[in-house]
Parts: structure tokens; C-alpha cells; sequence
């Protein structure tokens, strides 16, 4: 069985919304607002030589496809299995793009053979993955900021409890935090 690991950059008050650009109204925290320090992100790269495929939701399709491909520092992204978890989304334009219309075609997607399956960003996508008791695991760099609002990773008010264990942690000299928790079952 392939691990699912949802893959974040968060302020320290749990807001996942337009690290890098987007509509929040304080898009591109991550760079705008925190020093930039090259060793905080050196799990980034180490999720792309790991992974199997990436999985995202429609709005974050929306956001990457058009940017992503054209970026080198993700050669490896753009050349994986992507996974693009959409009701609406009929024809993906980005390269060996596939839509899987529902949680149980995840869980399919998890039962076969392969690498780890990346979730980034898709805030919605990676609450019902949880509450669906399908995430392994989570990789969390947490920025010293507090946005006070936007989409948050664990939001939902009707959530289940999870247990986690760290294995990996890390604080770098911009105050950014590397946290990355197992889910226990």
C-alpha cells in the first residue's frame, strides 16, 4: 500500500492559504515575510525524489497547472502520475494529469503499487482525506507568522480526533519550524 502524506507550508496559527501567491489577502507569506533560508526547504526536494504521484484538489490544479510546468525546480513533479481530485474538471491540460471523481478512487490509488502520494496545498481536499481516515502522515514546515485568517489544514469543527507521532523535526534559523507526524491508528 502507497503512504498518503499532505504536504504543507502553515503559519503558526494553522492558515495553509496562498503560501506562494493566491487570493488571501497576505498571498506569498512564505517569501514575503519570512527571511528565505535555503536548508528549511530541503525537505521539498526530498518529497520529490520520494514521490510516487502527486494529488491535488481543483483549486489547487487551477493554481499549479499553469505555473508549475514551466518551473525547473519542479522537473520531478512534472513528470510524476498527478492526480487532480475534481467533479467538474474534464480535460487536464497538464502533462499525465488523471481525474479521479471521489475519496474511494483515492483509496483505490493507494492500494496499488508505487511511491508515496503527495497531497500539496488543497486545503479541502486534505480535510476530507483525513476524515476519511486516508492520510499517513504529514509534513508540516510552520512559518513564525500569524495570518489570523484563511483555509486552514485542520479546520473542520465536526473533525475526529487523531493521534500523531513526530518523527522528524527541525527549527531553522528564519524561525521556521519542520514538524512530521505519522497518524497512528
Amino acid at each position: 500500500m502507497r503512504q498518503l502524506i499532505v504536504t504543507e507550508f502553515m503559519s503558526l496559527d494553522g492558515v495553509i492559504d496562498s503560501p506562494g501567491g493566491g487570493d488571501h489577502p497576505h498571498a506569498g507569506w512564505t517569501f514575503k515575510d519570512v527571511p528565505m533560508d535555503e536548508a528549511a526547504y530541503e525537505i521539498k526536494g526530498r518529497e520529490q525524489e520520494e514521490a510516487g504521484a502527486l494529488l491535488i484538489g481543483r483549486v489547487s490544479y487551477d493554481e499549479f497547472a499553469p505555473i508549475w510546468p514551466k518551473m525547473e525546480e519542479f522537473a520531478e513533479y512534472n513528470a510524476m502520475p498527478k492526480y487532480v481530485v475534481s467533479t467538474t474538471l474534464t480535460d487536464p491540460e497538464w502533462h499525465n494529469t488523471t481525474v479521479l471523481r471521489s475519496l474511494d478512487e483515492v483509496a483505490e490509488l493507494k492500494r496499488g503499487d508505487g511511491g508515496s502520494i503527495l497531497v500539496h496545498g488543497s486545503a479541502t481536499l486534505a480535510q476530507n482525506l483525513a476524515a476519511a481516515g486516508l492520510v499517513d502522515r504529514y509534513h508540516l514546515l510552520i512559518f513564525p507568522i500569524l495570518l489570523g485568517s484563511g483555509k486552514r489544514l485542520f479546520a473542520p469543527e465536526d473533525a475526529e480526533k487523531q493521534k500523531l507521532a513526530l518523527v522528524e523535526h527541525a527549527t531553522y534559523g528564519n524561525g521556521v519550524q519542520l514538524a512530521v507526524y505519522d497518524v497512528l491508528r
